[in-house]
């Protein structure tokens, strides 16, 4: 599976600003970047590692305006598993760079929910249980654009029942973790997505190995392109400015190569 990537990112900035970028889809074993182009008003960005040295981070000083179009071609490559029948690890036989997947975080507070977990939950082992929680977050949280911002955290979305991509990723994470599964946030470019646009996801800790999941149900694994993987929305912002910003226009379009 070939996906085209077409991005737009267009702010006013209101002074000299740095602004911090995570919109690179990743070179990983499972994707390859045939091609790949940043267009910017001014010179290129310089490049830092992300997470887990996953995609880049790009950092820019600019004084009056964002204004870059990112285009590229991904092959995607990706085996996909039956999660249900994955096993779990047991926390001490974890790498150690998983093991922090298991903490709570600023929007994914697990240790509160530990016991909605195990009452809910706790029967099962595993993927199974994986499977599950996905399940309840898909039929029971509707996808309602505006209903929260960028301090909702997986607490109030559980109250609210409702939210995007990131809500949705947050509350699978939150639940994976009070149930002794690791879980990250990733950030992707994706197929299905409605309406287009960065898309949150989740990497669960299985069997030895991170297994792509969407509690949205909008888009399958083996038709996203990752971009940077944290431990919650703080790690994978596509934009940071360090300094007041207004959107003037923003776009994601990705479709079949």
């Amino acid at each position: 599976m070939t996906l085209k990537i077409d991005v737009t990112l267009d702010y006013a900035l209101f002074g000299p600003t740095d602004c911090l970028a995570q919109i690179y889809a990743a070179e990983t074993p499972h994707q390859k970047i045939l091609s790949g182009v940043l267009t910017t008003q001014s010179g290129m960005p310089r490049s830092t590692p992300a997470e887990e040295g996953i995609g880049e981070r790009l950092w820019v000083r600019e004084s009056n305006r964002i204004n870059w179009r990112y285009t590229a071609e991904v092959d995607i490559d990706r085996t996909v598993e039956d999660i249900a029948g994955l096993s779990s690890d047991m926390p001490h036989d974890m790498p150690p760079e998983v093991v922090k997947y298991l903490f709570p975080s600023r929007y994914c507070p697990s240790d509160k929910f530990m016991a909605f977990v195990n009452t809910e939950f706790g029967r099962l082992q595993g993927g199974a249980k994986l499977v599950a929680m996905n399940d309840f977050v898909k039929n029971n949280f509707s996808y309602v654009p505006g209903t929260s911002d960028a301090e909702t955290s997986a607490l109030e979305t559980f109250v609210l029942r409702q939210g995007v991509c990131r809500d949705f990723a947050h509350m699978l994470i939150t639940l994976a973790r009070a149930g002794t599964i690791p879980a990250r946030i990733v950030s992707v470019y994706a197929l299905g997505v409605d309406p287009q646009d960065f898309h949150a996801v989740v990497e669960v800790w299985l069997q030895g190995a991170w297994h792509l999941v969407d509690p949205t149900g909008m888009a399958e694994p083996e038709n996203m392109a990752g971009i940077c993987v944290g431990r919650d929305a703080t790690d994978i912002a596509f934009l940071t400015t360090y300094g007041p910003a207004e959107l003037r226009a923003q776009s994601v379009n990705v479709t079949r190569g």
